[in-house]
């Protein structure tokens, strides 16, 4: 939300992109739309086609162990370390809006350990769970009832899964008896009843599947509620399951690199097959004989599971964070569902599988969309595209993040077109090491980041052609980079802009750890469409143009002007060098922080003069830059004579990012004033009013710090992103708040002026009515002291006159509540104590003590209080004022005995008594 300062400058959160998924179990439903996600303690529904969030279960304090939804999305089931499980009903919210309204059905305790693994069978009735003590357990989801307790394993249970087997098997004949025999099982809520099971109907065909760490593999036939088949030729522990009705076959996946093929009629093995690296899920693609696997190399795999021959080619091994831990196969949609240890999911397609001849291959399944569950901590961020209809976010990752600006909710989506409002659109890899910076250049087409692998990249974004291209390499530097700038559109290269995606930028500048700055000029590439090999497309340079040993410490931050002639360097070493883009020459050197500096950047072209403190308008010919440092503080800088115009305070933790806010209004709002926006470790965006060093507005939607900060020139969008893994888009809503503001004072002019007219018509009720609403004490406490002073007073009138007090005995319970608070301070002053205690006398009177008992709001113990101390002092004072008044009546009698005083009144005649 935006804590308002000045009601002409406000920013409220248009969009927020947050994280759905930090690791743990994944969930989809039978169409394969509603994806369940574990956020730390909090759970996550997501409409997989929109990227729409459905509803967000908050957690019970401990992180989520275990996660299942059910086929048709009617009940979702949560467990956590604090040995909770909890059962979700999921409705269609009431409201209209296209969200899902979780229901909590009940909380249990399943395990005396906290739950390991848990599945639900394919009708969403039964619920399996299993523990770390080796237990399992199967409950009945709706009914709420547990219904069989398996024990068996000697570890910690792994995996569960449900399956029908296509005949049930035949163990003799039962008696009529038997088969009728009720059984007594107790409700979850704890009510023991009996209920008549029906086990050769309903549960004859029912197994469930269970592995250990121990490597076994246990048959549960759920009706005989005993094992029939111990399965031991895994030596490690079992990680998955999947059965094929159509084979009558399980499938099962161990870290011991193999998967086993068994006949589920016999239980005896049909094949193993080597897998040769640790696997941790593994399926049917739908009713075929192929199966998936996923595990630490990253590589999504297809097997035939009756020949035991891989079908996709061979696969490179993805890197750290690729490790596959789960997968889940969407049939109608040929889709498959991979889960990644760098928390993103991503979707693959399985139609090349179709018409696949026997032994032949095929390329690895098709990307058709990522999905980042995070986006981890958010160093950097720009707009890319010439429309900005990308978002380029460096997540403390190797790679670079393209994020999709377009609809938020398109009428028209799918799953695999992923084109919502926040979807990932592309992966810009070939860093080795974290991305620390990035900038992009004036027409949106050039994006260039550092990393710590120290080198510099520089990528070709052409979106409307979906191609995103590493275009060159920059190796020079002995340590990681730290700041990264490209060369901004100049007079000279205005010819370029026709066709920015043929002219790259001219120059780039990067700066290091190593406490030197580079320019490297970008060339162009003639043969680079017409090449195929990877190496060929992009260029590698490794010299320099020129070198300059800059600054003393690392160097954060590097900003070029408006016309490329100079160029900004920020450092920990608390000073901010200006330099000349051409022979690599300091112009001059900004001294005054305190503190490191984090962030520099130029004034746009043409802005206004700033005021400095206690001095007027600054001239801005020769430039002004905008510094944040780590003490706190940002400063306005003058390149005139190199002088600090302007401090601004207000952050509580460092300043790490700060810009300049487009200061040109479009269309007929009038011309705002020039303005700077700072983002800081304390969480909160500031947007500051350059001239007066006052801040306009303080955003806070982040709940840690704060690297990031951008703006759209075009609709004053500020995008900010931090620590949090939040991105928030900030919008202007300044003029809309500027009209509610004038709107809102011209109808309290015309209201007040309807209360006098209503005051001097007499017309009480509304006069009355009117004030408590505009929170008008003064005009209120001058029409009850009119009451309260007419001579003589109305007969049977508690207030003085019966159409007030009519109006008081009819208030509602906000209404009574603000009167109250109105006569608790007129009551601790001794001049308006008289009105306070006769409209009490009348509230007191008019209401019952239920009715008065019964109010609720924000500060009732307080009015109350207020009342009764002031009511009893005056009491108390009323009191010593009668006392007092029996000794004047008594010291006058007296006088009036002795002749001081005749009887009327009047002074006697005084006889001396000799």
């Amino acid at each position: 939300m935006a804590l308002r300062n000045n009601a002409l400058t406000t920013f409220e959160p248009e969009w927020i992109i947050q994280p759905i998924y930090t690791g743990g179990d994944v969930a989809l439903d039978r169409e394969g739309r509603i994806l369940a996600t574990c956020l730390g303690e909090e759970a996550v529904l997501t409409d997989l086609d929109s990227g729409r969030a459905l509803a967000r279960l908050e957690g019970d304090g401990e992180v989520l162990t275990a996660l299942a939804i059910t086929a048709s999305a009617s009940h979702l089931v949560l467990c956590s370390r604090s040995l909770a499980m909890r059962i979700y009903s999921l409705q269609s919210s009431e409201d209209g809006l296209p969200t899902l309204a979780p229901t909590l059905l009940r909380t249990l305790k399943p395990h005396s350990t906290p739950v390991i693994t848990i599945a639900v069978d394919s009708t969403g009735t039964l619920l399996g769970t299993g523990s770390a003590d080796g237990v399992i357990k199967v409950w009945d989801i709706r009914g709420g009832f547990l219904t069989h307790t398996l024990k068996g394993h000697n570890g910690v249970i792994s995996a569960l899964h449900f399956f029908e087997t296509a005949t049930p098997e035949t163990t003799g004949e039962k008696s009529q008896k038997q088969k009728k025999k009720p059984r007594k099982v107790t409700d979850l809520d704890g009510d023991a009843t009996d209920r008549l099971v029906n086990r050769d109907t309903v549960t004859a065909r029912f197994r469930l599947a269970s592995g250990s760490e121990d490597g076994k593999v246990r048959i549960w036939d759920l009706s005989k509620r005993k094992s029939i088949a111990t399965l031991d030729s895994h030596v490690s522990v079992v990680r998955a399951f999947d059965f094929s009705s159509d084979l009558n076959t399980l499938v099962s996946a161990s870290r011991d690199k193999t998967i086993i093929v068994w006949d589920a009629g016999t239980w005896d093995v049909k094949r193993v097959i080597p897998i040769m690296e640790i696997v941790e899920t593994v399926g049917f693609v739908g009713n075929s004989a192929f199966v998936f696997t996923g595990g630490e190399s990253g590589r999504l795999r297809i097997w035939d599971s009756e020949t035991g021959r891989e079908v996709t080619k061979e696969q490179r091994s993805g890197g750290e964070g690729d490790e596959i831990i789960r997968a889940l196969h969407i049939p109608h949609l040929d889709l498959l569902l991979s889960v990644r240890a760098d928390q993103s999911l991503l979707l693959h397609s399985t139609s090349t599988l179709f018409g696949t001849t026997l032994g032949s291959k095929i390329e690895p399944l098709s990307l058709v969309r990522r999905i980042s569950g995070s986006h981890d901590e958010i160093i950097d961020l720009a707009y890319v595209a010439p429309d900005r209809s990308l978002l380029a976010l460096a997540t403390n990752s190797e790679s670079i993040r393209l994020v999709s600006l377009g609809a938020q909710y398109p009428n028209q989506s799918s799953t695999q077109s992923g084109t919502y409002f926040g979807a990932d659109v592309a992966l810009l890899q070939g860093h080795e090491d974290i991305i620390i910076c990035l900038d992009v250049d004036w027409s949106g087409c050039w994006l260039a980041t550092g990393a710590k692998d120290n080198t510099a990249r520089l990528w070709k974004i052409d979106h409307a052609n979906k191609f995103y291209e590493h275009y060159a390499t920059y190796t020079g530097h002995a340590e990681s980079l730290g700041a990264i700038a490209l060369a901004q559109q100049s007079l000279a290269s205005r010819s370029s802009s026709q066709n920015p995606l043929d002219n790259p930028p001219e120059f780039l500048l990067t700066g290091s750890q190593d406490k030197t700055i580079k320019r490297w000029n970008i060339g162009r590439s003639s043969t680079a469409s017409d090449s195929t090999d990877l190496e060929s497309k992009t260029h590698r340079q490794s010299r320099a143009a020129y070198t300059r040993k800059a600054h003393d410490k690392d160097i954060n931050a590097i900003s070029v002007n408006h016309d490329s002639t100079l160029f900004a360097s920020a450092s920990q070493d608390r000073t901010v060098k200006i330099w000349s883009v051409e022979e690599g020459e300091v112009q001059g050197i900004l001294r005054g922080h305190r503190r490191g500096v984090w962030s520099v950047t130029f004034a746009p072209k043409d802005i206004p003069g700033i005021s400095g403190d206690g001095t007027g308008p600054a001239s801005t010919r020769h430039g002004v830059v905008l510094t944040g440092s780590g003490d706190k503080t940002v400063k306005i800088w003058s390149l005139t004579d190199y002088s600090c115009l302007r401090t601004l305070e207000g952050h509580t933790n460092s300043v790490l990012k700060v810009l300049w806010m487009p200061f040109r209004s479009s269309g007929d709002a009038p011309r705002r004033p020039v303005q700077i926006a700072s983002a800081g470790g304390d969480g909160l965006v500031k947007i500051w009013d350059a001239n007066t060093g006052e801040p306009a507005c303080t955003l806070d939607n982040h709940t840690d710090r704060i690297w990031a900060l951008t703006v759209d020139p075009s609709t004053n969008t500020i995008v900010s992103g931090g620590g949090d893994s939040v991105v928030t888009f900030w919008k202007d809503t300044s003029s809309n708040t500027m009209a509610a503001t004038a709107a809102a004072s011209t109808e309290r002019v015309e209201q007040e002026q309807q209360l006098l007219n209503y005051m001097h018509t007499g017309s009480y009720r509304e006069a009355i009515i009117l004030a408590l609403t505009l929170r008008h004490p003064a005009r209120l406490l001058s029409l009850f002291k009119s009451v309260v002073d007419r001579s003589p007073p109305e007969e049977g009138s508690l207030s003085g006159l019966k159409a007030v007090d009519e109006v008081l005995m009819h208030l509602s319970d906000e209404q009574l509540l603000e009167l109250l608070r109105k006569l608790r301070d007129w009551n601790t002053n001794a001049r308006t104590a008289v009105v306070a205690q006769r409209m009490l006398n009348v509230i007191v009177r008019s209401y019952s003590a239920e009715r008065l008992a019964g109010l609720r709001g924000r500060g009732w113990k307080a009015v109350v209080d207020g009342l009764r101390a002031y009511t009893e002092r005056h009491y108390k004072r009323m009191v010593e004022v009668m006392d007092e008044s029996y000794l004047v009546e008594y010291t006058l009698r007296e006088m009036e005995e002795v002749g001081f005083v005749n009887g009327d009144g009047g002074l006697g005649e005084v006889a001396m008594v000799l």
